[in-house]
């Protein structure tokens, strides 16, 4: 495998609080998966803050995953075509759907990612990598 390319966004947690409330719930929707979005609205019953802090972690994961593979938020990235959910044991892993998952097939394109966040903010770090040959690097003589 090489490294096809990395990603890494942080967001502050009030500003997603903030734009969560403008928008009655709707950025949410707008934002999450379904898998997400039900894990989302289960934390967040239980507490606020954590279906908040939920919520920062996965938009900054779609953030740096789109940093990563090289397209920012442009088709075939979009918010809902990646969800990030984790494992039994609380590692993230990333699930494409739609025209993303045939994106990064046709590409041979697989990602890693981590997510973290405190109180005021969430991070996230993906690299994406791919099983294509790599390009060789150029050089420029002096």
């Amino acid at each position: 495998m090489a490294i096809y390319g990395i990603g890494t966004d942080i967001v502050q947690v009030s500003r997603i609080a903030a734009v969560l409330e403008r928008t009655g719930g709707r950025f949410a929707e707008k934002v999450l998966g379904p898998d997400e979005l039900r894990v989302f609205h289960a934390r967040r019953a239980r507490s606020e803050a954590r279906g908040i802090a939920f919520l920062a972690t996965r938009f900054s994961a779609k953030e740096a995953f789109s940093k990563a593979i090289g397209l920012g938020m442009h088709w075939p990235m979009t918010w809902r075509a990646l969800q990030t959910l984790n494992q039994p044991s609380g590692e993230p892993y990333v699930v494409a759907s739609g025209e993303l998952a045939d994106w990064l097939a046709a590409r041979g394109i697989t990602a890693r990612v981590t997510v973290s966040d405190e109180r005021d903010y969430a991070v996230s770090f993906v690299i994406a990598e791919t099983d294509a040959t790599p390009a060789p690097v150029s050089r420029t003589l002096s």
